[in-house]
């Protein structure tokens, strides 16, 4: 097929936020990037996501508003399955559909007629989805990293493309803070207690964005943060807007990931980059794919080396930090790539299917 032609295009979104997100989130921010960015490219992009979405195109609002505006935080499967029915119902509109619901949508692709390509955004190796991709090896996936996908060897990964998102806005200071800065989760496998213990052994205030909305969090910001409060480390801004956290980021000596988790993507990294920040991150998941090492931030294996990255963390040329995210992490590029994602499936559901052969009387 053209390169030029331009495509229909379906996205589902979760429906737990609208689109784009009014605080931190991350499917939805990606999800808005790259719908609008498609849209700017001539091609027909049709979005299945909550009424309270704002996009360039078409939006079919899967509820009248997303779940979580509404204090709804019980289980979402059966609103993801509302989402999944009304794009079945549509699914002769479009040449492509690109589902962002993870597992849920795996029955939708393997017989809906229209194609149906799943960017995967979670964790891979728990809850049963090794054994469901393994049965799955049928439908075509993309991961958000190499990491990402190592527990899925034998699923139908058809590429991996890293997040993209419009960064050029970003505030940018050339200055090292003064301060240390983390936005996220209060959940233990974000580091918050190693990120806490880090800036009091380098003497520096760390400032925290992150949201508490469920039991475990609140149950660990009590356990780990308010401690910290108390004794004037920590300072907590809770869940931040665009403007206010980019703020942060842009005036921190470095941001910290000290999560021992295998992160999927981690956009808090790529955020930091662009306004000149370095990241302070362990050596897990995919931030070994978004962190250089000496160049734009330090890996590390533990909090001694996290106290060797403080000191040398001023050294980094936050210029090249921040055009260099800028150039790997843009919403073109990304969408540059699902095109071409895009375009094989097409391709491929276009081509003649070659019949299998039968038996024949005298054959075996």
């Amino acid at each position: 097929m053209s390169p030029r032609e331009k495509l229909r295009i379906a996205l589902i979104a979760p429906p737990m936020l609208p689109v784009p997100p009014p605080t931190y989130a991350g499917t939805e921010r990606v999800v808005a990037a790259l719908a609008g960015e498609l849209h700017k490219r001539g091609h027909e992009v049709t979005l299945f996501a909550p009424g309270d979405s704002k996009v360039d195109g078409e939006l079919v609002p899967t509820l009248p508003q997303s779940l979580w505006s509404i204090d709804y935080r019980g289980d979402v499967s059966s609103f993801i399955n509302i989402s999944l029915a009304m794009a079945w119902r549509e699914h002769e509109r479009f040449d492509i559909i690109h589902s962002h619901v993870e597992t849920l949508g795996f029955l939708f692709a393997r017989y809906c007629p229209t194609p149906v390509v799943t960017t995967l955004h979670g964790r891979l190796d728990v809850s049963g989805i090794p054994e469901l991709l393994e049965e799955f090896d049928d439908i075509p996936l993309v991961a958000i990293s190499d990491s990402q996908r190592r527990w899925g060897e034998h699923a139908n990964w058809v590429a991996t493309i890293h997040h993209g998102l419009p960064l050029e806005s970003m505030p940018f200071s050339d200055r090292p803070g003064d301060y240390l800065a983390f936005v996220g989760r209060i959940t233990p496998e974000k580091g918050i207690a190693e990120c806490i213990e880090l800036a009091r052994r380098a003497r520096l205030p760390l400032r925290i964005a992150a949201k508490v909305y469920d039991e475990l969090e609140k149950e660990h910001f009590a356990e780990v943060v308010e401690p910290a409060l108390a004794e004037g480390t920590v300072d907590f801004l809770g869940e931040l807007g665009d403007v206010e956290r980019d703020r942060l980021y842009a005036g921190a000596l470095a941001t910290l990931m000290l999560g021992a988790w295998p992160e999927p993507f981690g956009l808090v990294a790529i955020e930091s980059l662009a306004t000149g920040t370095p990241v302070i991150a362990r050596r897990a998941g995919a931030l070994t794919e978004t962190i250089e090492h000496g160049v734009n931030g330090f890996l590390v294996d533990d909090l001694t080396e996290a106290e060797l990255a403080i000191e040398r963390v001023r050294l980094l040329d936050r210029k090249q930090i921040r055009r260099r995210a800028i150039e790997r992490y843009s919403p073109g590029r990304m969408t540059d790539d699902y095109e071409v994602v895009f375009r094989n499936l097409l391709e491929a559901h276009r081509a003649p299917q070659t019949p299998r052969p039968t038996a024949t009387a005298g054959s075996g």
